[in-house]
C-alpha cells in the first residue's frame, strides 16, 4: 500500500515522501502512531498543493542541512572497544557509539539520522548521517582495541609458554637420543672387549 510519511524514517523514507510499505506495517504501525497516512488521490492532492506552498521552507531546511553537514567534512572516528584475543568484540559498535565521540568532537548529532552497520570485529566502517533527503555525510569510522597492551602481554606469555614447552620437549629428546648412544657404545665395548681367561685349577 501507499503511504505517505508525516515523519522522517531512517531506512524507509523522508517527511512527506510516498513511499510502498506492506499493508500491515502501514495499517498497524505508520497509520496509529501518526507517522503516515494513507495516499489517496485527495492526499496526494493535498500533499503536492502543501509541497508547493512550503517550497521556501524546504529549500531553507536544505540549506540548514548543508550547513550541519559542512561542520562534519573531514570528520573520522576512532572508537576503542574492548575485545577478545580472536578480535571479537565483546558486545558492538553502532550508531549510539558514533553519535557519542561526535559529541566528544563538539558535534551534537541526534543518533536516529546516523546509520551505521554494527562492528563486530576490529577494522575500518562507515557511518552514515542523514541530515536530509537530499543531504547525507559519511564519516569513516575505525574501530580500534581497547585493551591492545591486555592483549599483547597475553599473546606473548602465550608465545613463552609455547616456546618453554617446545624446548622442553627438545631437551628431553635430547636427553633420549643421548642415553641411547651411551648404551650403545658400551653395548659394542662388551662385544669389542676379550674373554677373561679363566685361572687353571690348582692340583
Amino acid at each position: 500500500m501507499e503511504i505517505i510519511l508525516k515523519e522522517d524514517i531512517i531506512g524507509l523514507g523522508f517527511k512527506n515522501d510516498i513511499v510502498n510499505v506492506k499493508s500491515g506495517y502501514g495499517r498497524n504501525y505508520l497509520i496509529p502512531q501518526g507517522k503516515g497516512v494513507i495516499a489517496s488521490p485527495s492526499a496526494k492532492k493535498i500533499l503536492a498543493e502543501n509541497l508547493k506552498q512550503q517550497a521556501h521552507k524546504i529549500a531553507a531546511q536544505k540549506a540548514a542541512a548543508e550547513e550541519k553537514a559542512a561542520q562534519l567534512e573531514g570528520v573520522a572516528l576512532e572508537i576503542a572497544a574492548k575485545v577478545s584475543a580472536t578480535g571479537q568484540l565483546y558486545g558492538s559498535v553502532g550508531a549510539a557509539q558514533v553519535a557519542d565521540e561526535l559529541v566528544k568532537l563538539g558535534k551534537d548529532v541526534d543518533r536516529k539520522i546516523i546509520t551505521m552497520k554494527e562492528a563486530k570485529k576490529l577494522g575500518e566502517y562507515v557511518a552514515l548521517v542523514h541530515f536530509h533527503k537530499e543531504v547525507t555525510v559519511e564519516i569513516p569510522v575505525t574501530v580500534v582495541a581497547e585493551n591492545a597492551a591486555e592483549l599483547k602481554a597475553a599473546a606473548e606469555a602465550e608465545e613463552a609458554i609455547k616456546a618453554a614447552a617446545e624446548a622442553r620437549t627438545a631437551a628431553a629428546k635430547a636427553a633420549e637420543a643421548e642415553a641411547e648412544a651411551e648404551a650403545e657404545a658400551e653395548a659394542l665395548e662388551a662385544i669389542d672387549s676379550p674373554a677373561e681367561e679363566e685361572a687353571p685349577a690348582e692340583a
